[in-house]
């Protein structure tokens, strides 16, 4: 079962099933490195902000951007 990626909590990893929204938001989040079948893990939430650790690099995006991200 896929949930979004702001359920995870920090310091859990899953892979990453299915990336929503618009095409420009889909080309945004790709083009970050979410990409489906990625190992993604949430280092920590500040704010409703998600810094994930992602293809061995430290991302930081929005609450709204992370809902948009299924695990």
């Amino acid at each position: 079962m896929s949930m979004p990626l702001t359920l995870l909590g920090t310091g859990e990893g899953s892979l990453i099933t299915r990336v929503g929204g618009k095409p420009e938001t889909r080309q945004f989040l790709e083009g970050l490195g979410f990409v489906v079948g990625s190992p993604i893990k949430v280092i920590s939430q500040i704010d409703g902000n998600v810094i994930c650790s992602i293809k061995d690099t430290r991302v930081a995006i929005s609450k709204e951007m992370a809902k948009k991200i299924y695990v």
